[in-house]
């Protein structure tokens, strides 16, 4: 995880050669895309940490990789919500809470979800979900086991008529 940087008030930005200061803000931007894919937010944000650029570069450098299509948040927020699914079974409500960790704006992210989930219903999600509790944990015989395995259903973002769909599934 990333330290917490205050940021830089723009008298502090020091900008002799805005060519220069283009071109680094630009090849900054290329390499931070290299690592991972980025939202346009994530982005702006990590390139205004440096004092050589202001918001009008960052915003013609955003606007370029746009054009090249290195920068597409309906892209990247579907990507990231599929590859989710893929590695982990979890629900709706978990899935949107990632993807505003990642800055993408509301419209965004509940339409890569439900694109998302149209791939891969929730039903099996959580059918997943169950089965992998089941084998490392065992069946929930004890009302504290069973509150402790709805309750671990929760925290992975599962509707509550699901989970209590699969907790009748299991007492019979």
């Amino acid at each position: 995880m990333r330290r917490y940087k205050p940021p830089i008030k723009d008298e502090d930005r020091v900008i002799k050669d805005p060519e220069k200061s283009r071109k680094q803000t630009f090849d900054r931007a290329v390499n931070l895309l290299t690592f991972k894919q980025r939202s346009v937010a994530e982005l702006r944000q990590r390139l205004l940490e440096k004092n050589w650029t202001n918001e009008e570069i960052v915003d013609s450098v955003i606007e370029k990789l746009s054009e090249y299509n290195y920068l597409n948040d309906e892209e990247y927020a579907f990507n990231l919500a599929s590859s989710k699914l893929r590695t982990k079974a979890v629900g709706k409500r978990r899935l949107k809470q990632d993807l505003v960790r990642k800055k993408l704006d509301k419209q965004t992210i509940e339409a890569a979800v439900e694109k998302a989930f149209e791939e891969t219903p929730e039903t099996e999600l959580i059918e997943r979900a169950v089965e992998k509790r089941l084998r490392i944990k065992g069946k929930p015989e004890t009302p504290n086991e069973q509150k402790n395995f709805f309750a671990y259903l929760m925290r992975q973002g599962f509707e509550y008529d699901l989970i209590r769909d699969q907790m009748e599934r299991l007492r019979s």
